[in-house]
């Protein structure tokens, strides 16, 4: 699904990315580790485009995303759900939805109809405020806002930046919820977290990010084993 090759990239002359190799297999879910600073924001705006890349590959389906403008790579089938969530607070809920469609361009409203539907099942609290500014609901409220709108674009492979960051511990509960049921449906994700013990119960695979590097990749399970963890992490293992 997704092969990331020796990428390379920074902001400006300071590099942040060194080397970095990752793989997502279809319908995986991959955890991305490493404490605050390590560049995994960094790494996920290399692979959407609004990072530039001085070096590498990252292959999805066999196109190469590096180089590709924004909307070619929503095109090819990948969404990234930002840390901040980022929603437009003066317009409603179906409006900022509405937004995440632009891979349904021409197609039937019926279609674009059927992903509002997908939403709001998965989110039938959204479907009760679709009307509602999107400014005026929690901080929850709205991360489910931001994960809809990008599924609204029918996406393969998404990309979560954070995204129990701020969130009461009943709310992270509805959010990994609804994570596992598209788990079930083979949607693959690459979740950035930094809190282990969520990341590693709700990922097959993870890999360890310290200072732009690769310090360490195996299947959760035997991560969640391992009793250097914490120093690997901090890279110091």
């Amino acid at each position: 699904m997704l092969d990331v090759h020796d990428l390379c990239g920074g902001y400006g002359q300071a590099p942040v990315l060194h080397n970095v190799k990752m793989r997502l297999g279809r319908g995986e879910t991959v955890a991305l580790l490493g404490p605050n600073g390590a560049g995994k924001s960094t790494l996920l705006a290399a692979l959407t485009a609004t990072l530039p890349v001085r070096s590498g590959r990252a292959e999805m389906s066999g196109h190469d995303l590096i180089g590709m403008p924004s909307h070619r790579i929503v095109a090819e089938g990948l969404a990234l759900i930002p840390e901040g969530r980022h929603v437009f607070a003066p317009m409603t809920v179906e409006d900022n939805l509405l937004l995440g469609s632009i891979r349904l361009q021409g197609r039937s409203a019926a279609a674009v109809r059927s992903r509002f539907e997908y939403v709001y099942d998965l989110f039938p609290r959204l479907a009760e405020r679709r009307l509602q500014r999107t400014g005026t609901l929690s901080g929850g409220e709205q991360q489910m806002v931001a994960i809809g709108r990008a599924l609204m674009s029918a996406p393969r492979l998404l990309l979560l930046d954070e995204p129990f960051m701020g969130l009461a511990p009943m709310v992270v509960q509805q959010i990994l919820q609804a994570l596992q049921v598209l788990r079930s449906t083979g949607m693959t994700m690459l979740l950035v977290e930094q809190k282990l013990d969520i990341a590693l119960k709700h990922s097959d695979r993870a890999y360890v990010l310290v200072k732009g590097r690769i310090v360490c990749t195996d299947r959760s399970i035997q991560l969640a084993a391992r009793t250097d963890l914490s120093q690997l992490y901090l890279g110091s293992g």
